[in-house]
Formats: structure tokens, C-alpha cells, sequence
């Protein structure tokens, strides 16, 4: 999740509205901090439990912020311009790598995408849901914990990086001791 909102001046897009920008922002941050809450508990709980519920619910909300942020950004920074927010994420992948490449907007249209359906499918099959592979659980939260890192930690400033590194830090943690027990059982 790049900072699709950060510097529109970089780009020659006008400066946002100042309740845009907050906007944009706070929804981001409410986005990753329902994500962290419900990643923990599906790490904590992954039968049909009060637990689950909450995590499915916790999910639920981050992703209708993560959409909420999304329509924001290209609402107040790229005037609705997929080619704005491309040049957006060059702009800020040079800055970082020194290589101009504006593709990683189709990895947040895939965080979009993939959150949608997964909460789809956790609300209109949740057993479905609960019986899928390990290996697409573990691939898509590897995705998304990868979007994060990079989207908070890398490439955020300020408080979203602070969140950034609680989240990430906490979650590996509670990942950590998952694994670390269930080998202990075994």
C-alpha cells in the first residue's frame, strides 16, 4: 500500500483540500489498524469462535476503509487519473530506489481486489473460508503484510510509520509465537 496521497505537487497536480488530505490519511490509518487487529485475531483464532467472528468483522472494516482511502486519494490527489496516481508511485519509487516505475499501482489494485473477495468469501462462505488451503492463507497474508511493510514503513512518513512498525512488529510477533507453539505440540 504506497503512499498513493503523498506530495500531489510532485506530480503537478493541484494541493488537495485540507480535509481531504485528512481524510485521505485517516482512513489509511484506520484501514491498518483494523488490518493488524484482524490478522492477530485470525493468529489467535481460527475456528468458528467469538474470536473469529470479531476477526471477520475487524477485516471487514479494514477493508471498507482501505476502499475509503483509495476513493479519497483519487478523489483529492489524482482528480479521479489513474495516470496521475501511476505517476504518483513513480515519482515516490524513485525517490526511494532511483528507478521510475509507476507499476506498483496495480499492487494496491490488487490489494483492493483481493481484500474484497476475501471478505466475500469470509461472509458468504465461511466455512469455505475456515477449510481453505493453508498455502493461500499464508500467500495472501504474506502479500498483504508486504504491502504494508512497504506502504507504511518504507514508504510512509511520520505517524503512519510508527503505525507501521507496531503493526508489523506485532504481528511477526504473534506469527512467531504461533508457529513456534504449534511446533512445540507437534
Amino acid at each position: 500500500m504506497l503512499d498513493v496521497a503523498a506530495k500531489p505537487s510532485a506530480v503537478g497536480c493541484s494541493p488537495p483540500v485540507p480535509s481531504g488530505e485528512l481524510l485521505t490519511r485517516l482512513s489509511i490509518w484506520l484501514a491498518l489498524v483494523a488490518y493488524a487487529i484482524g490478522a492477530a485475531l485470525l493468529l489467535e483464532s481460527r475456528e468458528e469462535t467469538r474470536g473469529w467472528r470479531n476477526a471477520r468483522l475487524a477485516w471487514s472494516i479494514g477493508c471498507v476503509f482501505y476502499f475509503g482511502h483509495v476513493v479519497c486519494a483519487f478523489a483529492f490527489f489524482h482528480h479521479w487519473s489513474h495516470d496521475a496516481a501511476s505517476r504518483e508511485i513513480a515519482h515516490q519509487t524513485a525517490q526511494f530506489t532511483g528507478w521510475r516505475w509507476g507499476g506498483g499501482i496495480y499492487f494496491n489494485y490488487a490489494v483492493a481486489a483481493g481484500w474484497l473477495a476475501d471478505v466475500l468469501w469470509w461472509w458468504l462462505a465461511p466455512r469455505g473460508f475456515q477449510q481453505r488451503p493453508a498455502w493461500l492463507t499464508g500467500l495472501w497474508q504474506g502479500f498483504l503484510f508486504f504491502m504494508v511493510f512497504n506502504g507504511a514503513i518504507v514508504f510512509g512518513h511520520g505517524p503512519v510509520r510508527i503505525l507501521g512498525i507496531f503493526i508489523c512488529l506485532s504481528l511477526a510477533i504473534l506469527y512467531w509465537r504461533r508457529t513456534h507453539n504449534l511446533k512445540l505440540k507437534t
